[in-house]
């Protein structure tokens, strides 16, 4: 009894230390709390597999009532935004090339005269590259006539469907591309998240404060070997993608590379402030985890980014996945360039920039 005693004496005091240890360990006490919170909040609120509000344009050559009903019983339903007007289908083409809208609504000039006959009055353009998109908008297809313009009629499917990109709604085509985004952003930063404490806890650190090298040449000197490892792993995912699932690359080489390389460096430069925060190997990790969560929820991999609330949308924005995955699809499925995805690639090199100087000004700190 008495063995069992003491036993259980030693378990209390090891058990308290621990619990001490934790609660002076502030980043690990904080993602007890947080993880379950974000993926509450995550699941519960931002994740939405209702397609809604997705952005479209519409090229109404008709100019009658009749185009402007259909028009409004399109919208009604709320699966789709309206943010433009065409003239021409060519510069809606463009526009979903673009990434700027999803589909475009087209009706034709002899709108009315269709009408009359009971034939196919229009026709959808998709980006059929997100499956889940393009389902939405293509059961528009079956909206019956009479709930459009308020016509007693009965007839088949209103409007044609035209799936760019990805005809056969194979879901591989929309995967392959995203999942290099997701990789890059686990590997990246979590193999620089720990760069200055791997330092640190080897005793390499002080070494580094006596030799003349500045705080932002440690900085670079860290980001760029993993440059290359980034490229060999984009390579890797989009050539296997390629020759097993049939992935098609319609975008140039040289501005695939440019547009990965500008990922690359804002997620290395992401790790490294999470390297200057962290005071161990563990606490960088869990910090990396907290990040790819959202990264892989809330960046369009796997759920419409349309479909989220307005706060999520936010948080995305934020999120340099959710830039590089606009990008990547777009060069990758689409065939489009940087240049028209030039927004989300200058917002990668501002984020570079800022990473690698609050992760320099962090270290200078740190060496006071």
């Amino acid at each position: 009894m008495m063995r069992i005693l003491a036993s259980l004496r030693r378990i209390k005091s090891i058990t308290l230390k621990e619990l001490r240890q934790l609660k002076r360990d502030r980043i690990t006490f904080a993602m007890v709390v947080m993880i379950p919170l974000i993926q509450l909040l995550l699941f519960g609120y931002a994740i939405n597999t209702d397609v809604r509000n997705v952005p479209i344009v519409v090229v109404d050559q008709s100019n009658s009532a009749a185009g402007r009903w259909i028009v409004e019983a399109v919208k009604v339903t709320q699966v789709v935004s309206i943010k433009e007007y065409y003239t021409n289908t060519q510069e809606a083409q463009a526009a979903i090339t673009r990434g700027e809208v999803r589909a475009a609504l087209v009706l034709p000039p002899n709108l009315t005269e269709k009408l009359a006959n009971n034939e196919t009055i229009g026709q959808w353009i998709v980006d059929g590259s997100d499956t889940m998109v393009a389902g939405a908008i293509a059961q528009l297809r079956n909206m019956p006539l009479d709930q459009l313009t308020g016509l007693n009629t009965s007839r088949p499917p209103t409007f044609e469907v035209a799936l760019f990109y990805n005809p056969e709604q194979r879901s591989a085509v929309n995967i392959v591309p995203g999942l290099i985004a997701v990789i890059l952003t686990m590997t990246m930063i979590l193999f620089t998240s720990a760069a200055i404490v791997r330092e640190r806890e080897k005793g390499n650190l002080e070494l580094l404060i006596t030799t003349p090298i500045k705080p932002l040449e440690l900085m670079l000197g860290k980001i760029l070997p993993y440059i290359v490892v980034g490229l060999i792993q984009m390579s890797i995912i989009l050539s296997l993608g390629h020759f097993i699932f049939d992935v098609p690359i319609n975008g140039g080489v040289g501005q695939l590379l440019m547009g990965t390389l500008l990922f690359i460096a804002a997620s290395l430069s992401l790790g490294l402030i999470i390297s200057t925060i962290a005071k161990s190997q563990l606490q960088a990790m869990q910090m990396t985890i907290f990040i790819i969560l959202p990264t892989i929820l809330l960046s369009g991999f796997m759920f419409p980014f349309e479909a989220m609330p307005q706060p999520a949308q936010w948080i995305a924005e934020l999120l340099p996945a959710t830039h590089f995955m606009r990008i990547i699809r777009a060069i990758v499925l689409r065939g489009g360039e940087l240049a028209d995805m030039r927004f989300d690639a200058l917002w990668l090199v501002g984020f570079t920039g800022l990473g690698i100087l609050v992760a320099s000004v962090r270290f200078t700190k740190r060496l006071d």
